[in-house]
């Protein structure tokens, strides 16, 4: 039989944020993937470890993951990446690949996990805590309440959108182009606030829009709410 791959949520960077399945099947599988040439400088890894021990005797399965637009050559190393797993799950190994946050959220499993479904490979998810969720709690902030819709946008690719729509946003991916996304948000009148490193010893938090340094971190999260009548 083969193995299952499991895509398991570590939650967005303080451990103690890790759910009791997270840890356990970490404990119970040998085989553990992670995104990066070098598994033990992570940050799913880092995180992990902190919770399970274990871990660090674990075999780590690093998984090449290119930050890169060229949709060929990420496509390429996506199919090595879930030919690598293969090789495990064909041995009837389970394979539990960490990641950041949510594996239902913008996150690299969802690549192999459609490569390995659609060769007949059972995939599981198991969820995490999602970095937003995370950083409105660290805010005391209510993400939505009442009938107010909550947007949820990779700010690096969809920065067209003007904030246009009613409701609040959470922008995600912002630090590369942190200046014009600020410039956005003063524009649409919405009241800005941010989280860099989530629950992390580098963790910075900005209450308010012009808090947030223009050369933020790659884990900056932006949450823009609208005034409230």
């Amino acid at each position: 039989m083969k193995g299952i791959a499991y895509g398991v949520g570590v939650g967005p960077g303080d451990p103690e944020l890790m759910t009791l399945k997270a840890i356990r099947l970490i404990k119970e599988n040998d085989v553990i993937a992670v995104a990066g040439k070098d598994a033990r400088e992570s940050v799913a890894y880092k995180i992990a470890v902190q919770a399970v021990p274990e871990l660090a005797e674990k075999e780590l399965v690093p998984v090449y993951m290119p930050m890169v637009k060229d949709r060929a050559l990420i496509d390429e190393e996506h199919k090595k990446g879930a030919e690598l797993l293969k090789k495990y799950l064909d041995q009837g190994k389970n394979v539990v690949y960490i990641t950041l946050g949510d594996p239902t959220v913008y996150c690299t499993f969802s690549y192999l996990q459609h490569y390995l479904e659609a060769d007949g490979y059972p995939v599981e998810l198991v969820s995490g805590i999602t970095s937003f969720c995370a950083a409105a709690a660290r805010l005391n902030l209510p993400l939505a309440e009442w009938d107010e819709p909550l947007h949820v946008v990779p700010a690096v690719h969809k920065t067209e959108d003007r904030l246009e729509r009613d409701g609040n946003y959470v922008l995600m991916k912002s630090a590369s182009h942190m200046r014009e996304v600020k410039e956005l948000l003063r524009s649409s009148g919405r009241e800005a606030c941010a989280v860099i490193d989530c629950g992390m010893e580098t963790e910075q938090i900005c209450r308010s829009l012009d808090e947030i340094p223009d050369d933020a971190g790659y884990f900056s999260l932006i949450i823009a709410k609208e005034h409230r009548s």
